[in-house]
């Protein structure tokens, strides 16, 4: 009997053992996990990254280019780069997804730009993200947008919403569009501006045929369609460095035989060309009457050249077969304005030609441009 006590006893010692010791072995094991786990996070959410504003401007004209620079500073001392998102901004235009970057010593100096289009406007929330070799995740950090003081102007009906530190006319010309109205074509350029901006008042229609856009310099190239009565186009722009209203003066002179490229605007003198037919002319003339005097058929040479470049100079249109589909320019650009697709082939009157386009009078009297390649022949 002792002894089947004393085996019984045995037996319920090693069951109950067993699993009393494995737990303990687990539980060492799980609670390591953890220390290992927590330290881990703890390494990736560390800041290593402080952000706070060093140029932000006190005043700020709705329709203006202004800039607010960042202070950043960062303490990981070789990294790849510091990415930004911005969010919760209030009526602001971005004009630069990735900032401008200056670096002095420890300190990185982020300029983004921004274009003011409503009085009530807030700076967005900048969030840095800081990229290392090793691909770390870092806590971000996130930088509060200030509420901005946005003053709106007071213009005359002639303000073409152009706010820039500079705006200047470089050439313009005039034309004839149709019986009652003139087609003003000019080119701009602008510093501290949106270009896009600009908008003629009391114009029958008008638009862009070429922008070049950029915060710092920007170009354009743009059409004004208006009455022949009309002798100066004038509108205005506020210069910010001037802290004013500024007028352009376009005076109009129509020059109906002059071609209108993005390489140039300004109008032919064709003062020369009478010139030369009027000289020509006269050689001929004095030719002529040698040829009737002398009897001398050397003579003849000199009738001939002179007036067979008067008859080229002075030849009158030509039509030219425009293939169906066709599309209308108003001018000879690069995706320019197209205001008309023809219907059917048919024949145009052929006014000017230019490398890769032809002028051509439809037949409500308007002009447009048609590529070559929209002609039958091509």
């Amino acid at each position: 009997m002792k002894t089947f006590l004393l085996a019984w006893l045995l037996l319920c010692t090693t069951l109950f053992a067993t699993p009393t010791d494995a737990p303990e072995a687990d539980n060492s094991a799980n609670t390591q996990n953890i220390a290992n786990s927590s330290e881990a996070e703890a390494q990736e959410v560390a800041k290593v990254i402080y952000l706070s504003y060093e140029k932000i401007p006190s005043r700020v004209l709705k329709g203006e280019v202004f800039e607010v620079t960042i202070k950043t500073i960062s303490t990981v001392k070789n990294f790849i780069d510091i990415k930004y998102e911005l969010s919760n901004s209030k009526g602001l235009k971005l004009l630069n997804n990735s900032p401008t970057r200056s670096v002095e010593s420890k300190y990185y100096y982020e300029t983004f730009y921004f274009i003011a289009t409503s009085e009530n406007a807030t700076l967005p929330d900048f969030t840095a993200t800081l990229i290392d070799k090793n691909n770390t995740r870092y806590a971000t950090t996130t930088l509060a947008g200030d509420k901005l003081n946005v003053i709106s102007l007071n213009p005359g009906k002639d303000f073409s919403n152009i706010v820039a530190s500079s705006f200047e006319i470089v050439e313009h010309k005039t034309t004839s569009y149709d019986a009652a109205r003139n087609i003003v074509v000019f080119v701009a350029t602008a510093t501290n501006c949106d270009i896009s901006a600009l908008k003629l008042h009391n114009v029958y229609k008008q638009g862009t045929e070429s922008i070049t856009e950029s915060h710092l310099d920007s170009k354009i190239i743009y059409y004004a369609i208006i009455d022949k009565k009309v002798e100066n186009l004038s509108f205005s722009y506020f210069n910010i460095t001037k802290n004013k209203f500024i007028t352009i003066d376009l005076p109009i002179v129509v020059n109906d035989d002059s071609v209108t490229t993005q390489s140039d605007l300004k109008p032919k003198d064709q003062s020369n060309e009478i010139l030369k037919m009027s000289i020509a002319a006269i050689v001929a003339f004095l030719a002529l009457v040698m040829l009737l005097w002398k009897k001398n058929y050397i003579y003849l040479i000199f009738v001939i050249v002179p007036l067979s470049y008067v008859l080229y100079v002075g030849v009158p249109s030509k039509e030219v077969c425009i293939k169906e589909g066709a599309k209308i320019y108003l001018l000879p650009v690069a995706n320019g304005t197209i205001f008309e697709t023809t219907k059917s082939k048919y024949n145009l009157q052929k006014e000017e030609e230019v490398k890769g386009w032809i002028k051509v009078q439809l037949e409500n009297k308007k002009i447009g441009w048609v590529k070559n390649e929209d002609i039958c022949s091509h």
